[in-house]
């Protein structure tokens, strides 16, 4: 044999020895796909989670109105819309010459709530979420994260921490929330090398589930919004961040911008697939800005990687044991002066303040049998597996919240959370 047939065959052999790995990630995809579907199957709402409905949406948007982004609204909405999404929260990077949170989507749109907001850098270099935006966003840079913070509570808004790995100020004041989950922070796992063979194997089949290959649980984010719960004594909402800029891929476009090869990674349609914040609002209640936000501000909501599974519901609520009986309270205002009120009946939901009286049972449904870890003050304290209901007899006070596992769902996802509840707060 000649020696460059040698060399020839060699170079064939590597080459097929190389794509082995990633004939077994594709592998892997279609058992999770399966699984995925078999799953959907097994979707039932055996319990009640509660006199609530359950909105899905989506919240961290970017458009071209703000740079890093050349997505257009008919996108956005049109992605919206095929993911059935019930509200959408435009996070536009400011701009120094127009208020990008004016121009940007707000009102209903094709039957769904847009509501327009900001991200803004601050001087202390954290960057935060407005909600709603302002036309002063533009000049949050100057300005120190406390202080922004404060105008955007003067306003009647709500100032949720983004990107809490790089936030320094968390003793600035009385932000609302945390985003505990960010997908592009997520995806900056991603080994671009190992994506492109990836993406050749699997992207013209599965290419909403190659997000498995790289989905973690953010730990970090967590702890973070779990420590400041604990340090600052409040509530603190926790929030799903979609950060959806349909800018990551590779195109060729015509003088016209219309495209005419490419692939695109994180259209707005996948993106808004892949993580979504669920939020509660009582069955008497529209949704509208005022309602969405309030219910967001009352931590009454929950964020869920919806790819792998519907959390239509799922429910997290707490009684003590006055049951659903009205009782008198004895609130103490200070300097011997108390106040009786009557106290709320019935349960509590996520985000709500109970009180431990003789011991709070916390109620956990789930719409698929799945595996429940309960968290006090940030700390793994309890567990069950193949539940679709459970409940959790607790005795001391803290910031309870649960996270929802599909162990059913193969690697690489079986043991990676599902559904991040927020906390009720047993007082």
């Amino acid at each position: 044999m000649k020696r460059w047939k040698k060399i020839g065959l060699v170079l064939l052999g590597v080459i097929v020895l190389s794509q082995l790995p990633f004939a077994w990630r594709r592998y892997r995809l279609r058992r999770l796909n399966n699984a995925i579907q078999q799953l959907a199957g097994q979707h039932s709402v055996s319990q009640s989670p509660g006199n609530f409905r359950d909105f899905k949406g989506v919240i961290h948007v970017h458009s071209f109105l703000g740079g890093h982004s050349t997505g257009t609204f008919n996108a956005i909405i049109e992605a919206a819309a095929r993911n059935g999404l019930d509200f959408v929260i435009m996070t536009e990077h400011p701009a120094k010459d127009f208020d990008t949170s004016a121009l940007t989507l707000n009102g209903i749109h094709r039957g769904m709530l847009f509501v327009a907001g900001n991200e803004v850098s601050t001087a202390n270099g954290d960057r935060l979420l407005l909600i709603p935006g302002d036309v002063t966003a533009d000049v949050a840079s100057s300005k120190s994260t406390s202080a922004v913070i404060a105008e955007q509570k003067a306003r009647g808004g709500r100032a949720i921490v983004a990107y809490p790995a790089e936030f320094h100020s968390w003793q600035a004041g009385d932000y609302d929330g945390v985003e505990v989950y960010n997908l592009f922070t997520n995806a900056r796992r991603i080994n671009p090398l190992v994506m492109f063979f990836d993406g050749l194997w699997a992207y013209g089949s599965y290419a909403d589930l190659m997000f498995a290959n790289f989905y973690e649980r953010p730990s970090q984010a967590l702890q973070s919004w779990d420590s400041a719960i604990v340090a600052s004594r409040r509530p603190l909402v926790a929030t799903g961040g979609n950060d959806a800029h349909a800018n990551i891929g590779l195109s060729l476009n015509d003088s016209g911008g219309k495209q005419i090869l490419g692939v695109k990674l994180d259209p707005y349609e996948r993106s808004f697939r892949v993580v979504r914040t669920h939020v509660l609002l009582a069955t008497d209640q529209l949704l509208n800005r005022e309602n969405l936000l309030a219910a967001i501000g009352s931590g009454h909501c929950y964020v869920s990687f919806d790819l792998f599974a519907d959390p239509n519901g799922f429910g997290f609520t707490a009684e003590n044991e006055s049951g659903t009986k009205n009782l008198m309270e004895e609130i103490n205002l200070g300097n011997d002066v108390t106040l009786n009120v009557m106290s709320e009946p019935g349960p509590k939901t996520m985000g709500d303040e109970i009180s431990l009286r003789t011991g709070v049972t916390l109620k956990v449904t789930s719409p698929i049998a799945a595996r429940v870890v309960l968290f006090k003050d940030g700390t793994r304290i309890d567990e069950a597996s193949g539940v679709s209901y459970k409940e959790f007899p607790v005795a001391q006070t803290g910031a309870y919240r649960v996270e929802v596992y599909l162990p059913q769902l193969p690697h690489p996802v079986h043991d990676q959370p599902w559904i991040i509840s927020n906390p009720i707060y047993v007082r």
